[in-house]
């Protein structure tokens, strides 16, 4: 009798588990359209000022669960024809061969390929750069902002991140000077549960 019942439990928990729904990454769309989003840049001019710009046209989704960070997926679509250092002549250039040839490269993308969590909310996210063509790998230093409900009924999740990059890793001709390669990407993403 106390084997049958033994077999029974058995059987009774594997039926269970076996029919629970398991726990999935929510996705989310970035709430650029809301302006509650931003991918700004950070470069030395020369090594003897800094030059802050951002990019006002993007896009991009990813999958978050907090209780398996591991699962997180992103994607972000950045038009490089937004970049906007706040001087048209200056942003001309930049558009230009010279730097981001937005005639051949309209488009610039990431891809993560792992998320990282090292506790405390910061997050190591990996993934694939592709601008001017060239797709490197890069790792974002990420950190948890927080997540809720909004006044409008949805539900959202934010997050920071910071990166460098250094052009001439993207075939970016233009040289003004060692101090001047590397850029450091701030990033902030606050997403939309769909």
């Amino acid at each position: 009798m106390k084997k049958q019942l033994t077999k029974l439990a058995f059987i009774s928990a594997l039926a269970v588990t076996t029919f629970l729904p398991t726990a999935h990454a929510a996705d989310y769309v970035i709430d650029s359209k809301g302006a509650h989003a931003s991918i700004n840049f950070k470069v030395q001019h020369l090594g003897y000022s800094w030059l802050t710009g951002r990019f006002d046209k993007f896009s991009g989704s990813f999958s978050y669960d907090a209780k398996n960070i591991a699962a997180s997926k992103i994607e972000v679509n950045i038009d490089t024809s937004s970049i906007n250092s706040n001087h048209a002549e200056r942003d001309k250039h930049l558009k230009s061969d010279d730097f981001l040839d937005i005639s051949k490269f309209a488009n610039a993308k990431f891809v993560s390929n792992s998320v990282t969590d090292k506790g405390d909310g910061k997050l190591a996210i990996a993934g694939t750069l592709t601008l001017h063509g060239v797709s490197k790998e890069i790792v974002i230093d990420a950190q948890t902002i927080g997540e809720g409900k909004d006044p409008w009924g949805g539900y959202r999740v934010g997050f920071s991140g910071t990166t460098n990059i250094s052009l001439t890793d993207f075939a970016i001709k233009m040289n003004l000077g060692p101090a001047s390669d590397n850029v450091q990407l701030s990033l902030h993403i606050e997403g939309i549960k769909q």
